[in-house]
């Protein structure tokens, strides 16, 4: 072998080891910008509700979507309110091509009637398509919370009642569903910047598929 070919097959050598080294680069980065998938929490099974409007919804209605849920009840005084805001302001950031909902259950089926929902889902500005405000039987609802999303719901004993309002010990939790009816994620309801960290976290299931 000359000078010459052994020179030429140095290069090539050197050439192949950088295009290995450029590969696992990229792999690296690649890894960096597509984080490891969502777990997979649960899975959340058949149930049959009343949104705001009067019209019967289902898991299957919602199947096909990525859904947000939480439960909470109108007369609460406290956190309700804080994340039915922060709710809105996931609303108002997601568009329509998106196919995402919103659900938000009641803890108080008893006094939250449809009637009574629909006035408090238009005070939100809730557009009823995309963010469901269910009511319905009591043992369903909890059965959905409890059972399915792992949510704490139950009615606090009248004897340790702090006022006439506290009525129910809940969960101030956002839980994120796959459009499989998977449950994905749990976020703090009360945290700031919720709206944006579900965003994230919804964008990365969207690109699941």
């Amino acid at each position: 072998m000359t000078k010459v070919q052994s020179r030429g097959l140095g290069i090539w050598g050197l050439l192949g080891i950088g295009l290995v080294i450029l590969t696992i680069g990229l792999f690296a980065l690649r890894a960096r910008l597509q984080p490891e998938p969502l777990p997979v929490l649960g899975r959340v099974g058949t149930f049959a509700l009343t949104n705001q409007l009067g019209q019967p919804i289902s898991a299957e209605a919602l199947r096909g979507n990525v859904w947000v849920a939480n439960i909470i009840f109108t007369r609460c005084p406290g956190p309700c309110l804080l994340m039915t805001r922060s709710l809105a302001a996931l609303q108002s950031r997601l568009a329509d091509r998106d196919r995402v909902r919103l659900v938000s259950l009641t803890a108080d089926p008893e006094h939250d009637t449809v009637g009574v929902m629909r006035s408090y889902a238009e005070g939100f500005g809730a557009d009823a398509e995309r963010w469901q405000f269910l009511t319905g039987s009591k043992a369903e609802l909890y059965r959905l919370a409890m059972n399915d999303l792992k949510l704490t719901a139950e009615e606090t004993d009248p004897a340790r009642r702090e006022n006439l309002n506290d009525l129910f010990i809940h969960s101030t939790t956002f839980v994120l569903v796959d459009a499989a009816g998977q449950v994905r994620g749990y976020f703090d309801g009360t945290d700031e910047a919720a709206p944006e960290r579900l965003r994230g976290a919804i964008r990365r299931l969207q690109r699941e598929h």
